[in-house]
């Protein structure tokens, strides 16, 4: 298409103006409190990390960062009202693998997370663990893959609700090894785990924070992790033994869609800075977790991946939503 000259002139400087209007915008962000919605209740995981996150962004930018909690229907009551939100910087996300999961299992959607919010940064990564009753015969997981493939249907596997992080890593685990189990689900991880250790389930990917003190205590066996650490140094990642597996939770920080760039870019170097902060680390390793960050770009790639990765695995086990 040709333009004339004096039209190309007049639309090259409304470019100009419009991104030097965005980049002032962004040097006086935030000019007031800036809201993070969590989609769970107050007082857990993710509402204790979104307070830690708003106490250091509020110290580095200047302006209150207030903790909304917004529950419900696996967290996607916060992100809808995150995504439908006026795109400025002050309505945004404490995102995590839930809302990867969701996509999927929820088709009745309005909204699709990875087209409709604009990623900032990840601030955190959790591995779970792979543990069994301590009166089960494996000790590792190939002893593990063995028995299931020997006794198909006989092992009840543990899981904290349908369609979250515990479930879908054990349905992962399943479609790559060929292994068939009847799934537990329950209201929670500690009845979960309560009924893992009476024995009345066999198996449970579990949070590593919840059940550490379990294994320390010699009432769950851990087999793996789907991530060393160090609170488990003896205890082998699945992935030696499942080459490529993976399923550590994490969780970020997102805005909605169409957020200025320059907005974000101060956002990201935030959160990149407080993440590398050694006394925030060590706050993070006490929950549970293990503090990242990565570009926007970055944590747009693992959003659209993981996404991907489980649409698979809920079509592969025909996953409903409940």
């Amino acid at each position: 298409m040709h333009f004339p000259r004096r039209r190309f002139l007049t639309l090259a400087a409304g470019g100009l103006a419009l991104h030097a209007t965005r980049r002032a915008q962004a040097q006086d962000y935030p000019a007031r409190p800036v809201r993070i919605l969590v989609g769970y209740s107050a007082g857990g995981v993710s509402d204790i990390l979104a307070r830690l996150l708003a106490q250091k962004l509020s110290e580095r930018l200047g302006q209150p960062f207030v903790v909304e909690d917004r529950p419900g229907a696996a967290s996607n009551i916060a992100t809808e009202a995150v995504v439908r939100a006026v795109p400025d910087g002050y309505t945004l996300l404490l995102a995590g693998l839930v809302n990867a999961i969701n996509g999927s299992l929820y088709r009745e959607l309005s909204f699709n997370f990875v087209r409709d919010v604009a990623p900032v940064s990840l601030v955190s990564r959790s591995p779970l663990v792979m543990e069994v009753n301590p009166s089960f015969p494996a000790k590792t997981v190939p002893e593990f893959i063995a028995y299931a493939k020997a006794h198909p249907d006989s092992i009840n596997m543990a899981c904290a609700g349908i369609g979250g992080a515990t479930h879908v890593s054990g349905e992962l685990f399943q479609m790559m090894t060929g292994i068939k189990m009847v799934t537990v689900a329950y209201n929670g991880s500690p009845p979960a785990l309560a009924d893992l250790i009476a024995g009345r389930t066999q198996v449970m990917f579990d949070n590593v924070a919840s059940s550490v003190p379990q294994i320390r205590a010699g009432k769950l066996r851990a087999l793996a992790t789907t991530t060393r650490i160090a609170a488990l140094p003896d205890v082998p990642a699945i992935s030696e033994f499942v080459p490529g597996y993976a399923a550590d939770v994490w969780n970020g920080i997102v805005a909605p869609k169409n957020t200025s760039a320059p907005i974000i870019e101060k956002l990201n170097g935030a959160l990149v800075a407080i993440m590398a902060d050694p006394k925030v680390k060590e706050q993070m390793t006490a929950m549970g977790n293990t503090a990242v960050s990565n570009s926007p770009a970055e944590f747009a790639q693992l959003i659209a991946a993981d996404s991907e990765k489980w649409a698979k695995v809920i079509k592969f086990a025909d996953i409903k939503q409940q």
